[in-house]
């Protein structure tokens, strides 16, 4: 587990700490080493947590990562020794070479908004 260093947590003030004596006959240990150890132990937990959370929230942001790769390309184009724009989405490629993009940009944010709804329906954070 990580370690942080002894002040960047104070979480003894919000934390119920007793002590009990242990029965039979055993090795002694210091109140405070064990302390000094639970506590010790408690931050990197919650280190632990805090970085599970913020990669959670990063990955959230950042949406599903897809490799570029054959077949994964939404658009192909080729100017020589014609022009051609291969597009699931389109067939015209007069519009696209002139960069008329706003059915595009529109029906990408349609479906950001609609994955954002159906997320925050499911209850995923």
């Amino acid at each position: 587990m990580p370690l942080l260093p002894e002040e960047s947590v104070d979480a003894e003030d919000d934390l119920e700490i007793t002590f009990s004596r242990a029965g039979g006959k055993g090795e002694e240990r210091s109140r405070l080493a064990n302390k000094t150890k639970a506590l010790s132990r408690l931050k990197a937990k919650l280190l632990v947590i805090a970085l599970e959370q913020r990669a959670s929230e990063i990955k959230q942001i950042r949406g599903d990562a897809v490799k570029v790769e054959w077949g994964q390309q939404i658009r192909n184009y080729v100017f020589h020794p014609y022009k051609l724009v291969k597009d699931v989405r389109t067939s015209d490629i007069a519009s696209v070479m002139d960069g008329e993009l706003d059915a595009f940009i529109k029906a990408y944010l349609k479906y950001k908004c609609t994955m954002n709804v159906s997320a925050t329906a499911t209850g995923a954070n």
